[in-house]
């Protein structure tokens, strides 16, 4: 996909039903993206700027220029109550785009946190007023305020499609993108899996080995594994 739509903001989008929102936030990001059928996650550089960050919900989406942040600010006049902020770049860039103002203003307006394929700074601040952000790096570099990007049109950030509404999920395992008009399934599908490990669970603690607990040992043999003493 290419971005295409620049100079443009989207004042109107549909968002996720907000029961399945908080149904997906029970659950985390390997069990979500296992459940949709592997599909979703961004690339595993996105990485949170302090451990133990995590967040669910709604996608505010920007497409940002390479070292300008202007974006940003136009963006958080969208944000509404759970809404998550989506910043994409129209290039690879690291700049620090992000920083403690930002977050201050956008918690302000009820974000629940940030995913950004580019670079954020404040890394203490944002730990410390525990803001989470998933970002391609830390970087002190600024930014300016220059050229204009987009908000709320689809992105691509760090390989996965974002669409303004989408549910976004994240922890210390990465990040998923589960599309709006799916939320609810993924979300029962999440709740199936969940309780079908908790049975496998129970098995390994009493000493079961994955090989009977997965039914390994026919298709092994039957691709010449021998055992030899």
């Amino acid at each position: 996909m290419e971005h295409t739509e620049i100079g443009v903001v989207h004042t109107s989008i549909t968002r996720a039903a907000p029961g399945a929102v908080a149904a997906l936030s029970r659950f985390g990001v390997a069990t979500i993206h296992e459940a949709m059928g592997r599909v979703g996650l961004t690339r595993p550089y996105l990485r949170p700027v302090y451990p133990g960050a995590r967040l669910c919900g709604t996608a505010v989406t920007v497409l940002l220029q390479p070292g300008d942040n202007w974006m940003l600010h136009v963006a958080a006049e969208q944000v509404r109550e759970g809404d998550v902020v989506v910043a994409a770049c129209t290039t690879e860039s690291e700049d620090g785009f992000f920083g403690e103002l930002l977050a201050t203003s956008l918690r302000a307006r009820g974000c629940r946190g940030l995913v950004i394929d580019g670079g954020v700074r404040d890394a203490a601040d944002l730990a410390a007023m525990e803001f989470p952000v998933f970002a391609r790096a830390i970087n002190a570099r600024g930014t300016v305020k220059a050229t204009l990007g987009s908000v709320n049109v689809p992105v691509v950030c760090a390989n996965a499609l974002v669409r303004p509404g989408d549910v976004v999920v994240a922890d210390g395992d990465g990040v998923v993108v589960v599309p709006r008009e799916r939320a609810a399934e993924v979300a029962e599908a999440a709740a199936g899996r969940e309780a079908a490990e908790a049975g496998k669970r129970e098995r390994f603690r009493a000493g079961e080995l994955g090989l009977d607990v997965y039914g390994m040992r026919g298709p092994l043999a039957a691709l010449g594994l021998r055992y030899e003493d």
